[in-house]
């Protein structure tokens, strides 16, 4: 066994030979502040939240909570027991933190990002400048909106969601998944958002990449199996990641699927592409990892949207979004969930409103997804795919996201009561 091996640091040959167990509480606290050992003894005095409800399982995405002040896996976590939710599909960006990947211009300092940082840290959208998005959806044209809803005349929300959605930018998808788009971008190419790169900015990314890589070769197996720990010591499991793109090289594929088997995930998550050799590449890889590639559906979700994903590779799975369903005209998404339950690892949900009545956003129980519906197929049926709460709507004055993500489960437990 060579020194790295010996001093607990992964190579590239042994990375994917994650070990899954437990780590001894002495080993977690190891390093970390007082204020951090403070905030897991708060978590662990926390009742274990129970989501399970009559056979199907309620979970959540890192996405529902990114209006939070704090992006860490710490405070997600918090967010998961108080909100009662014990499942999670984890973004990006408490992962990498949590691991310490280098900010980009922080020298390969290794620490985590600032809470609030940017958006591929904290697993959100990025918008134009770097600020917080919304899920690359573009801007709503009045001209399209068609009629009313409830007797209200459309108009266009903050959120983008009153209207139908343009097609999200590349660019803000693979931010979504946590993925750094200019960071293996070729000399002489173009930046991810910016056009022509400078000079220093050429230099620039390339000092990133090569941090990104030594990072990814240092990364301690034990610091997986701690975030797994902290995870599920608490009651919460992490059924699914979000950090892979379709742009990875096999080395990055293998780092990031070692860690969704580290983490205990049965499938990885990522934009539906178009690319038909890029699904049979990750599909095939996930066959090989046995962690299934699920990719995620906005406004084109459609009763046929999947077919080349799934003819693609075995490996590929969907992880569908029935609200989006909804409001991209695809009709009743409860046809799909019948139709293509062998290949749905988990499904998002949200109430939204259908083209014709602005495709809105909305508080649950208020617009057109049949979730009761979707949530008594699964149970009578006895199909174990997660459906994810994703928070979505404005939240309202006085609230706050961990409030709201209560009140969608509690719509849960009625409507599988």
């Amino acid at each position: 066994m060579n020194e790295q091996n010996k001093s607990g640091l992964v190579t590239r040959r042994d990375f994917g030979k994650v070990v899954l167990g437990a780590v001894p509480a002495l080993g977690i606290a190891t390093g970390l502040g007082g204020s951090t050992l403070s905030a897991l003894g708060q978590m662990a005095a926390m009742a274990k939240p129970n989501s399970l409800i009559n056979g199907v399982q309620i979970g959540t995405i890192t996405y529902s909570f990114r209006s939070m002040p704090d992006q860490s896996a710490e405070a997600t976590l918090r967010y998961c027991q108080e909100s009662g939710i014990n499942a999670i599909e984890l973004m990006a960006g408490p992962i990498q933190n949590y691991l310490g990947m280098p900010s980009r211009g922080g020298g390969g300092g290794g620490g985590r990002a600032a809470a609030g940082g940017a958006a591929g840290a904290a697993g959100a959208p990025a918008g134009p400048g770097g600020a917080p998005g919304r899920g690359g959806r573009g801007p709503v044209d009045p001209a399209t909106l068609t009629s009313s809803w409830n007797g209200v005349a459309c108009a266009p929300s903050r959120e983008g969601g009153g209207g139908r959605a343009a097609a999200a930018p590349a660019a803000a998808l693979t931010a979504a998944a946590g993925a750094q788009p200019n960071a293996a971008a070729p000399a002489g190419g173009r930046a991810g958002r910016g056009g022509p790169q400078t000079p220093e900015q050429e230099a620039a990314a390339a000092q990133y990449a090569a941090d990104l890589k030594k990072w990814r070769e240092s990364v301690s197996t034990d610091k997986i199996k701690a975030l797994r720990k902290l995870f599920n010591d608490a009651g919460v499991t992490i059924y699914a990641t979000k950090t892979i793109s379709t742009n990875m090289s096999d080395e990055e594929l293998d780092f990031h699927f070692a860690i969704a088997q580290g983490l205990g995930a049965t499938h990885t998550t990522l934009e539906l592409t178009e690319d038909e050799a890029a699904l049979k590449r990750l599909g095939d890889f996930g066959l090989k990892k046995k962690i299934f590639v699920a990719y995620h559906t906005h406004a084109q979700g459609t009763i046929t949207v999947f077919d080349k994903a799934f003819a693609a590779s075995k490996g590929n799975y969907a992880n569908v979004d029935f609200g989006h369903y909804v409001a991209g005209g695809g009709g009743n998404p409860v046809l799909f969930l019948e139709k293509f339950h062998d290949r749905i690892s988990s499904f998002h949900l949200k109430d939204r409103t259908t083209p014709d009545h602005c495709a809105l956003n909305l508080p649950w129980g208020t617009g057109e997804t049949p979730i009761k519906e979707i949530l008594q197929t699964v149970k009578k049926n006895k199909w174990k795919m997660p459906a994810s709460i994703e928070l979505e709507y404005s939240v309202p004055e006085g609230s706050d996201a961990v409030k709201e993500v209560r009140k969608c489960l509690q719509y849960c437990k009625d409507a599988l009561a």
